[in-house]
């Protein structure tokens, strides 16, 4: 490792001690991540009431374990906050859904997205990070673009792709990003209804809001749907495609098309706005680090001379990687996972009532100082093959653990090496200058406010 002392990116200050529950109440509905004390940095479970409900934080890799692998069918449902927060987009899909229907459609979406198929969906991702590179070729070099803008529009593209066969259209594609960003900033982060035990029938605020945002991404899935499952010979390749060749196990016949519109906007949710996201702060953080900028450009240049990346590349793009695997831990495009107890237990030695809700919280597991040297620092050696490593797998969880770890994250982090290496071979990104950025989480992870960038051309 380099002696010098490393780059620590930005974050929320931390609060002295545990904020009183409407204080509490009021930082979470701006910031999910701005609420927790230095404390919870060290603490191995944290265990509060909030309102009418218990809240456990499983903080350390044992009570993860224990959690989300050992005892996984007693907190496996996902919390009444993300339940009434994506129902709107993606109605019963994977990520949120329980039961025979998860079960069922988990074999389908693991299937068609297993790590076998990723030299063959690879030319999608590369395909779309050369229609980016075209993009900031013409714009010239000195224009200035969000990059989380810029990064969402290409992922999507990417995965509209991967999953209908088909390109996106700009403006589509920027209709899509639009509506992505505005059911972000209307959706609530602290489901207070859930919290006082009012029961989940009753609407929650900004319901017709959510909705109208929802149904514009609708708009664009079902005409995608429709193009592909009714076109005469169907022949296009996609994960869509593979989907509907597939049975469900206690079915034996496909989904329907209401169940295929929600597993395709789960898949494009997941697909866009997290890698996005994980790109976005990829690019900040090595425009205010230029040593570990230059080693992604060595690497480059030595790796690719030039030539467009390929799947067969992702193993010697180490430092790539390794950069990529470190903006994650240090910035999980989704930190926060809740569950709720279906019954009473015991986790870690706390009792745990039933209804509580069970938080897997990677911002904190991914800072904490009992398990991470330098927990704030931006330390990418550290998934160099010969480096520390982690110091536990349940102790990095970016893409969750245990049986509802993302189908797609092996995809997800191809992408994010591949769209990186194809763009930072011939440009670099510059920060405006004086702007500030500090990570919001609502849904996912960003760069709150924006992330307005200059393209410098490197060649």
């Amino acid at each position: 490792m380099s002696t010098a002392a490393p780059y620590v990116p930005p974050f929320p200050p931390r609060p002295a001690r545990g904020l009183p529950p409407l204080e509490l109440l009021r930082t979470a509905r701006r910031n999910l991540i701005a609420i927790w004390p230095q404390s919870s940095f060290e603490d191995e479970i944290i265990d509060y009431r909030m309102l009418c409900r218990q809240v456990v934080v499983c903080n350390s890799p044992t009570t993860v374990k224990e959690v989300f692998v050992d005892k996984a069918s007693t907190y496996n449902r996902k919390s009444p906050q993300q339940r009434h927060a994506l129902a709107p987009l993606i109605g019963d899909g994977l990520f949120i859904s329980d039961g025979d229907v998860w079960r069922e459609r988990r074999r389908v979406v693991a299937g068609v997205t297993h790590i076998s198929r990723l030299a063959e969906l690879a030319p999608n991702i590369t395909s779309g990070a050369r229609d980016r590179l075209a993009d900031w070729h013409a714009r010239g070099n000195g224009s200035e673009i969000d990059a989380l803008t810029a990064m969402a529009e290409m992922t999507a593209g990417i995965i509209c792709t991967t999953i209908f066969g088909r390109t996106l259209g700009g403006a589509a594609a920027a209709s899509v990003v639009e509506a992505f960003t505005e059911y972000q900033a209307i959706i609530g982060q602290t489901d207070v209804m859930s919290l006082l035990g009012l029961p989940d029938y009753l609407p929650r605020p900004r319901a017709s809001r959510v909705r109208a945002a929802a149904s514009r991404i609708h708009r664009v899935l079902d005409d995608l749907i429709a193009a592909l499952l009714d076109a005469p010979h169907r022949r296009e390749s996609s994960l869509l495609r593979a989907m509907a060749d597939m049975p469900l196990a206690g079915s034996g016949v496909p989904m329907d098309r209401r169940a295929f519109r929600h597993e395709a906007a789960v898949l494009f949710m997941a697909g866009h706005e997290t890698t996005a996201a994980l790109l976005a702060w990829a690019w900040f953080i090595l425009s205010q680090d230029p040593a570990s900028e230059a080693r992604v450009h060595a690497e480059l240049d030595t790796v690719l001379n030039g030539r467009d990346p390929d799947y067969a590349d992702f193993d010697r793009l180490v430092f790539t990687r390794a950069v990529i695997e470190e903006t994650l831990r240090l910035y999980p495009p989704v930190p926060l996972q809740a569950r709720e107890a279906r019954e009473a237990g015991e986790i870690g030695g706390h009792k745990v009532a039933a209804k509580a809700l069970i938080i897997l919280n990677a911002w904190l597991l991914h800072r904490h100082r009992k398990l991470w040297p330098e927990p704030d620092a931006f330390v990418p050696d550290r998934f160099l093959p010969g480096g520390p490593g982690l110091p536990s797998r349940y102790a990095y969880v970016p893409f969750s653990i245990g049986q509802r770890t993302c189908t797609g994250s092996a995809f997800g982090l191809i992408e994010a090496v591949l769209c990186l290496a194809t763009l930072a071979q011939h440009f670099r990104l510059r920060l405006r200058p004086g702007w500030q950025v500090m990570p919001v989480c609502r849904l996912s992870l960003r760069p709150g406010g924006g992330l307005p960038m200059r393209i410098e051309a490197r060649r």
